[in-house]
């Protein structure tokens, strides 16, 4: 195995490669030592003109970036030798390579992830097409900022800093700089925000070309599960809420509900819905119609019974805040999706916000594969390999320290209880703070940080706490944590990013003591908390302790382990094994395969929105784009009289109801003097289609004329915007209710996911049809005034037409499935063009 493992190594051949890479670009050390600062920022200059001549071809320039890759690493590095006062070392040059070429460069704590960005940065900002550093927190984004800029404006390269505090204006020079930092979430919402804008100078944006991502398993796997939504108030009752509160806290367990701790599945039995459907005096709960009640009674089970405070969230100042399991850290603004937050409010006694109406939204996911080229580095990615290649398609390359690893990781420590888990866990404390050592401890969840401060505080040791609600000082306290004597309890990965550095005389005692109170259900967030110790070959120890009673050993079995330690009567004792061992491992395996598939269910469906997104979004910077958009908006008109007319022009019990149809076409199309019965009678479609036509096309002009060029381009180019974002805003936030509810449709042997997308076309097809109907109606049917103030006729409701024979009953607007191709799509005829410019012409 060991010699199949040597041939099929990946990772030592590519950091091979890199190695010889990173050895040229050293070899240029005496040459650029040599320059002087104007030659340095001349080489810049030099490198920009040779782009400049294909700015308009990407591969060309991505093939110069190749080649001018070891001269401008070499650029860099002197640069920051004489700015920073900080030459990177050979394995950073082999990072910021992996970098360069779109992979993750897995680097140990300490080894300088921010000096290693650098360089593929400086190299692929000379393009002028922008690049984007992504940080975990704002914090960070503005001090990483501040200190890199002196190095990037020393080279002649510009850098912008975007803040959520900042407006419109402010955004929009950030991201014109050759470099710009930002939160993963600020830069999400504003593209959603940018295509949800009027005008082309309201955006923020430019083209999204190439990103750095620190961090970027936190960013691109442990927040994947949630998507960015921009949303609105839905007109929503509370009170139902408050009522499921109040039956579920009625229920028995195991008796009228049950919850599976390894699935984390909570249902009612038998019992449970007989109760619920006295309660709210329902013939059958599971009846279509009573849906919603269900809804609620089951996230009121879940905020109950599944969620728990100061673990999942916090109440703070009258609100509840999500914890972030991942880095321990609050998230204001994001809230629980699917009405789940409100049952938590409703469980709190705090007061119920209404619930949200879906305005745009998209997954980190779709967001972060619109890149040119994406990259990222951290310190823990090798676990989630296969995710980050099937997603992102980018490899994890393992880059080697600069210098041995000195860290001591010792074995788990297993006790029976958490009780006597938690006394051996201050014992090493004590013992160790009396030589004072610095030491780090670890929890998982804000309860048992604060219960080991506790015991702390019994024991009259000084410590710090930085947990979910204390992380203003974040940063400042994780820094003073390698001071001698300094005791820390942090949640998670709190203050990641932060260097913890040994104070003096530290390194004599030992180095940082890194205490884990319980293992996470991923394996890199312990990897993670161990890394905080034993940076660049420092001395240090990590330590996990762990009880049969931790969530982790509960859902996996620690039963067994149980009944075997009471049976060789080993109850208060410690318990090392390699079987116990393997078995936390095996645990986290499947934790993390689970979460995976979590992920990539999010995912799965958010690909039914995507190229859903994509044309819509396409079509509105079209339209945004264009001066003039008279040549769209006929294609829209055109499609639609076609559509109409050939559903009016057929024949209903033996003959065609011309007074309807004449009547639907003035209600959609032309005046009323424009058209008679007789025009229309015994035509054919072709014949009647270019009629209509030809009256809209002398109605637009008319208007043209009372409005100006000028405002007539303004009025089309408005009213085209604001029936695709009310008809799309209508259309994400249906599709939303219906993946909402998708899910009971497996009871039926039906797959959800195939019935979604399945659906979802269908919608968006109605939607498009109705984009289509609607401008056209609007557009011809509302009355214009030179001063710009428009009036809007009555106009009918096409859901109210219906078939008949009188003048009030007119038929219902067709809904045609061969109107399959999206009108950005290829033209299925094979010309090349895009359908609207072809045949959707």
């Amino acid at each position: 195995m060991s010699i199949l493992r040597k041939i099929f190594d990946g990772n030592k051949r590519e950091v091979k490669s890199l190695s010889k890479q990173a050895d040229q670009v050293l070899e240029l050390e005496s040459t650029m030592s040599a320059l002087s600062d104007e030659q340095l920022l001349e080489k810049t200059q030099e490198f920009q003109a040779r782009l400049k001549e294909h700015k308009d071809d990407i591969k060309k320039q991505n093939k110069i970036l190749d080649e001018i890759l070891v001269e401008a690493f070499a650029v860099v590095r002197e640069g920051s030798k004489r700015v920073l006062g900080l030459t990177p070392f050979k394995v950073q040059i082999m990072g910021g390579i992996a970098l360069h070429n779109g992979d993750i460069a897995e680097m140990k704590t300490g080894e300088g992830k921010t000096l290693t960005a650098t360089m593929p940065v400086y190299l692929n900002a000379l393009t002028g097409r922008g690049v984007h550093v992504i940080t975990v927190n704002e914090y960070l984004s503005s001090v990483q900022s501040e200190e890199m800029a002196l190095l990037y404006n020393f080279l002649g390269l510009t850098v912008g800093l975007n803040l959520n505090s900042k407006n419109a204006e402010e955004k929009r020079e950030a991201y014109a700089q050759d470099i710009t930092y930002s939160t993963n979430n600020e830069l999400g919402f504003d593209y959603l925000r940018d295509n949800m804008v009027t005008y082309k100078k309201d955006r923020v944006l430019r083209s999204l070309n190439y990103c750095v991502v620190d961090e970027v398993d936190s960013i691109l796997i442990d927040e994947a599960r949630t998507p960015l939504i921009i949303s609105g108030t839905a007109d929503e009752r509370t009170d139902a809420y408050m009522q499921a509160q109040l039956f579920v806290s009625t229920l028995k367990k195991d008796e009228e509900y049950t919850y599976d701790v390894r699935k984390n599945t909570i249902l009612l039995t038998e019992e449970g819905m007989t109760k619920a459907e006295k309660w709210y005096k329902l013939e059958n709960l599971f009846d279509v119609k009573h849906v919603g009640i269900l809804h609620h009674i089951n996230q009121a089970l879940r905020a109950n019974y599944t969620m728990e405070k100061n673990v999942d969230y916090v109440v703070e100042d009258n609100e509840i805040l999500i914890v972030d399991k991942f880095t321990g850290r609050t998230m204001p603004g994001r809230r629980f999706s699917e009405g789940l937050h409100q049952a938590i409010e409703a469980k709190e006694a705090v007061e119920i916000q209404k619930e949200s109406k879906t305005l745009a939204s998209i997954t980190f996911q779709n967001f972060f594969r619109l890149y040119n080229k994406l990259s990222g580095m951290t310190g823990t990615a090798k676990t989630e390999e296969e995710e980050f290649l099937n997603i992102y398609n980018m490899r994890v390359i393992q880059i080697p320290t600069n210098r041995p690893v000195a860290r001591i990781d010792n074995n788990d420590k297993v006790f029976s209880t958490k009780e006597h888990k938690f006394d051996a866990v201050i014992d090493e404390v004590k013992e160790r703070h009396e030589k004072g050592q610095p030491i780090l401890i670890g929890t998982v969840a804000v309860e048992t940080s604060e219960l080991i401060s506790d015991l702390l505080k019994k024991q009259g040791i000084r410590h710090s706490v930085l947990n979910a609600k204390h992380h203003e000082m974040e940063a400042e306290i994780i820094e003073n944590a390698g001071e001698r004597g300094a005791v820390t309890i942090a949640t998670n990965m709190a203050g990641r990013g932060t260097d913890i550095k040994l104070g003096e005389g530290v390194k004599e005692l030992g180095g940082l003591a890194v205490i884990g109170t319980e293992r996470h259900e991923s394996r890199r967030i312990d990897d993670q908390l161990r890394g905080r110790s034993g940076r660049q070959g420092d001395v240090g120890v990590s330590t996990f302790y762990l009880s049969l009673q931790d969530d982790l050993m509960l859902r996996f079995g620690s039963d067994r382990i149980q009944a075997m330690m009471e049976r060789l009567g080993m109850q208060d004792e410690q318990l090392t094994s390699g079987f116990i061992t393997r078995g936390v491992e095996s645990s986290q395996k499947r934790v993390e395969g689970n979460n995976f598939d979590a992920r990539k269910r999010v995912l799965e469906y958010d690909d039914v929105l995507r190229r859903q997104r994509e044309i819509i979004y396409g079509e509105r910077n079209e339209i945004i784009d264009k001066e003039d958009v008279r040549e769209l908006l006929y294609g829209m008109i055109d499609s639609s009289i076609a559509r109409t007319v050939e559903f009016l022009n057929t024949e209903v019990e033996g003959s065609v109801d011309y007074e309807n149809m004449k009547n639907v076409l003035v209600d959609m199309y032309v005046r009323d003097e424009d058209i008679t019965v007789s025009d229309i009678t015994n035509r054919t479609d072709d014949e009647i289609i270019e009629l209509v036509k030809t009256k809209s096309r002398e109605e637009l002009e008319r208007k043209e004329e009372t409005l100006t060029s000028e405002r007539m381009r303004l009025f089309e180019r408005m009213m085209m915007l604001r029936q695709i974002d009310q008809k799309w805003t209508e259309h994400i936030d249906a599709m939303d209710q219906l993946r909402t509810g998708i899910h009971l449709r497996s009871y039926g042997q039906i797959n959800p996911l195939r019935e979604y997308q399945n659906e979802g076309l269908e919608m968006f097809e109605n939607m498009m049809v109705a984009i289509e109907d609607d401008t056209a109606k609007f557009v011809l049917k509302t009355q214009v005034q030179g001063n710009e103030e428009v009036k809007r006729e009555q106009v009918v409701d096409r859901s109210k037409m219906r078939a008949g024979d009188g003048k009030e009953k007119v038929k219902k607007a067709p809904v045609r499935k061969k109107v399959t191709v999206g009108r950005n799509d290829p033209c299925p005829c094979g010309s090349g063009k895009k359908y609207k410019n072809c045949h959707g012409a």
